[in-house]
């Protein structure tokens, strides 16, 4: 122990020319003042404190109020957003009800064309039959027609004799003339 004081006692002795060194008598460190230097000390770094904390508060403030602002202007947006969503997500039912009614109607459209387009040609070929039928008609008369004629001819060519044939044309030719006067 006696070392340790040795120590201090040998520091307290250096030379203050240049040097460093501590002071370990009491009475020469004169405490009044420390004291002092001590109080000034704590009064102006209590100022000096209370302005640093004062400026760390201020800027703790400041972050809270900008981020409280950046936190409104974010729930803002999202609000925003939200609202645009709904909108979008309106619009698209609306399209796609508008898609399915166009989709039902063009459907219908479709089927009543397409109903009317059968209608039609089952009436052209209905009409067409019905051609066929009275030309196939026709020709199937003028045929029988013509044979019927052809035996009549036949017929009378080998009854009738030439006087017979003049006698019966001259009264044709009589009756055309009779109905021709009463005509006129």
């Amino acid at each position: 122990m006696k070392n340790l004081t040795d120590s201090f006692v040998y520091l307290g002795h250096w030379p203050s020319a240049g040097s460093f060194g501590f002071n370990t008598d009491i009475l020469a460190t004169n405490p009044i003042n420390l004291s002092v230097v001590f109080g000034v000390l704590i009064f102006f770094g209590k100022g000096v404190l209370n302005d640093l904390l004062d400026n760390r508060k201020q800027r703790i403030l400041n972050t809270i109020r900008n981020s409280e602002e950046l936190r409104e202007g974010a729930i803002q947006q999202l609000e925003n957003a939200r609202a645009r969503l709904r909108k979008v997500e309106a619009e698209a039912d609306q399209f796609r009800v508008n898609g399915y009614s166009e989709i039902e109607r063009e459907k219908l459209n479709l089927i009543n064309s397409t109903y009317k387009t059968l209608k039609q040609l089952e009436n052209y070929k209905n009409e067409t039959i019905l051609f066929e039928q009275q030309r196939t008609i026709n020709q199937v008369r003028e045929r029988i027609f013509q044979q019927a004629l052809q035996g009549a001819i036949g017929t009378l060519s080998s009854c009738l004799s030439n006087e017979l044939h003049l006698r019966t044309i001259n009264a044709n030719i009589g009756m055309f003339g009779t109905m021709k006067e009463i005509t006129d």
